[in-house]
């Protein structure tokens, strides 16, 4: 396994780096102040409004080449490998909102390449090329707040036929992007066929334009106390929602098959993403123990700060390297084989992650748990994705069945 720059991603990565310190370090304040002003106008007329600050960025990204970089596709994106994103996605964690100013944000990098690959020319035409543009945001409907969504298999929203049309009806939560006012469909996963022997085919996932009767944002669901303006992670009843036909995607019954093509980049981009965050709050930490004097000597020369950088530095490393080979091994076997791979980084990132943030909001002491740091943002993001795309003893369970599929009982001794 080489993990070695390539000529093109070292540009890229300079490029992209010229760009954080141009672009997006000096405009936290003002990003500050627009993403409260877009919660404001949403007490007013229900929908966060999109940051004037995003729209001057995301042409300049554009102009810097810097657009799509997700998309393996050279046709749409950036032509880039799991491996080769990495360290851009790395980047991007840093300030967690920065992404967007590229159009590597969740979910619309999951939703755009499920579309890209298993869209029909229809909705390829329709959603595809807006989405690409940046111009529209999307939202994935998946969980429910009736069943363990743990296990996706429990989903009970119902996608109907009727005639020419399916119908939908069923209540989703934490749906991510769907307050923004640029949201403009989602893919929704539901049961067509509940009755299926195959509890795996019962599922599909259909295309459901934001502004489909029936369609109602029932409130917005607080992350961690925090209302993520402007993206938003809201409650959505879907009441007899009817969308023509030609919305499926991919056919009824493959669900399943989409959410396991969707999840793999979803999950690894996240855990890219978190290392991002990690490295940011260990700079952090380390300035702020070097210029502050406890008990008459500076704490950095405490030991116990030295013991908490030294463990900051190893589990960074160690996550980095281990979504480094997953990502190497979702290139080389696929995703389906790199099963076990993706699993053990879903579960190693938030919680290596949140411990050094951790580590830094005590070295800040009471500003470590203000507005006045971006420590309770990154511990918030971090720790939520220890429940997000399923909580940590799901991926366990994977990676013990993985292990656990080349033994046999032994025959009894006599």
């Amino acid at each position: 396994m080489q993990f070695d720059y390539s000529p093109k991603v070292q540009d890229l990565r300079t490029r992209l780096l010229a760009f954080m310190d141009e672009y997006i370090y000096p405009n936290e304040k003002r990003h500050e102040e627009e993403a409260r002003q877009s919660y404001l106008n949403a007490q007013k007329g229900g929908k966060y409004t999109t940051l004037p600050l995003m729209e001057e960025l995301k042409p300049k990204a554009r102009a810097a080449g810097l657009w799509n970089l997700f998309l393996p596709e050279a046709g749409h994106g950036a032509g880039l490998s799991n491996l080769e994103y990495a360290p851009l996605c790395e980047i991007m964690g840093r300030r967690y909102w920065s992404a967007e100013a590229f159009n590597c944000s969740a979910p619309d990098t999951g939703n755009t390449e499920v579309i890209a690959r298993y869209g029909s020319p229809e909705q390829q035409e329709r959603w595809l090329r807006p989405l690409l543009d940046g111009e529209i945001r999307s939202s994935f409907a998946m969980t429910e707040p009736a069943v363990a969504s743990s296990d996706a298999t429990n989903i009970e929203c119902s996608i109907r036929r009727d005639g020419n049309d399916y119908v939908i009806n069923g209540r989703k939560w934490y749906i991510t992007g769907a307050m923004n006012e640029r949201c403009k469909l989602f893919i929704l996963m539901g049961k067509t066929d509940p009755d299926n022997a195959d509890r795996h085919r019962q599922q599909s996932m259909i295309i459901v334009p934001r502004d489909t009767p029936g369609v109602t944002v029932v409130r917005d669901m607080a992350l961690m106390g925090h209302f993520d303006a402007p993206f938003g992670h809201p409650e959505v009843l879907f009441d007899n929602v009817r969308v023509p036909g030609s919305n499926m995607l991919l056919g009824e019954g493959r669900g399943f098959e989409i959410a396991q093509g969707r999840l793999g980049p979803g999950r690894i981009h996240h855990c890219m993403r978190m290392i991002g965050m990690a490295e940011s709050a260990l700079e952090m930490m380390c300035e702020r123990v070097v210029s502050r004097v406890a008990f008459g000597r500076p704490l950095a020369e405490q030991g116990v700060w030295r013991e908490r950088i030294a463990r900051a530095r190893m589990l960074i490393d160690q996550t980095r390297w281990m979504v480094l080979h997953a990502a190497w091994r979702m290139d080389t076997v696929g995703n389906k084989v790199a099963a076990k791979e993706i699993a053990m980084i879903k579960v190693i990132a938030p919680n290596n992650c949140v411990q050094v943030i951790d580590d830094a909001m005590q070295a800040f002491g009471a500003a470590g748990l203000s507005q006045d740091t971006l420590l309770t943002s990154f511990y918030a993001y971090a720790r939520h994705l220890r429940v997000a795309d399923g909580p940590d003893e799901v991926h366990r369970n994977a990676i013990a069945k993985h292990e656990l599929a080349g033994y046999r009982p032994k025959a009894a001794a006599r």
